[in-house]
């Protein structure tokens, strides 16, 4: 079934989970919109638009918020799902942490989803799915957390779990539904080689989670095989 009528635009689509978020949406069918804070004609990104003709590559670092603006002003169609990806994993233990790249950490991973969520919300309101997904982890559960450590990463995507959770409230009144999800420990560069799952498993799930969203299901903090994570 083809879903051209629909499009996704989904942030650090060049490698990793991203870049798999791209290459599934397109076999769908979807209209992708890819963003990358590096263009470069020969990674597997620009191969992958040869074989889809549906995928746009727009250079965007979500960490420079006016070039949020920028792109957002210049794009003219609807958004059907916007997918908040991008993002970093700062190492850091309590002997070990440096303040300037925890700063950065929450502008990347907590700031820049409610900008990419606020800039395109004109896009989103036109969109007929009317979704906002963002990518997460376990690690930010408070909840959940018994091992400690990794304060920058954990805090910044905690705050993110709020911030989500807050819009799912305040865009209902537009029927638009947000989820905020977990990919689980994936093989990725971030993830490392120990990872218990792989790009396609990871986002065969997420997209699933994306898919049965609802408005009455809007707000759930869930991993990628669909279990609800604790906050």
């Amino acid at each position: 079934m083809s879903h051209i009528e629909y499009t996704v635009l989904i942030t650090g689509a060049n490698r990793g989970l991203g870049l798999e978020f791209v290459k599934q949406y397109s076999i769908d069918g979807y209209q992708v919109i890819a963003c990358t804070r590096k263009i470069d004609k020969k990674d597997e990104l620009h191969q992958l638009q040869e074989n889809f003709k549906a995928i746009s590559i727009h250079k965007l670092d979500v960490a420079n918020f006016s070039s949020i603006d920028l792109f957002a002003k210049s794009f003219k169609k609807p958004i059907d799902i916007l997918i908040n990806n991008a993002g970093i994993y700062p190492d850091s233990s309590i002997d070990h942490v440096d303040y300037k790249i925890w700063l950065d950490a929450f502008k990347i991973n907590t700031l820049a989803a409610f900008k990419m969520t606020k800039a395109f919300l004109p896009h989103l309101k036109k969109g007929q799915l009317k979704k906002i997904a963002s990518l997460t982890s376990k690690m930010g559960s408070i909840g959940d957390n018994s091992g400690g450590g990794e304060y920058l990463y954990r805090s910044s995507k905690t705050a993110l779990n709020m911030v989500m959770k807050s819009l799912s409230i305040d865009l209902k009144p537009y029927d638009l539904s947000v989820i905020t999800l977990h990919p689980g420990w994936v093989r990725t560069d971030m993830g490392g080689p120990n990872g218990l799952i792989d790009v396609d498993e990871s986002v065969t799930g997420m997209k699933r989670q994306i898919d049965k969203l609802s408005i009455k299901t809007s707000g759930q903090f869930i991993a990628y095989d669909g279990k609800k994570i604790p906050w």
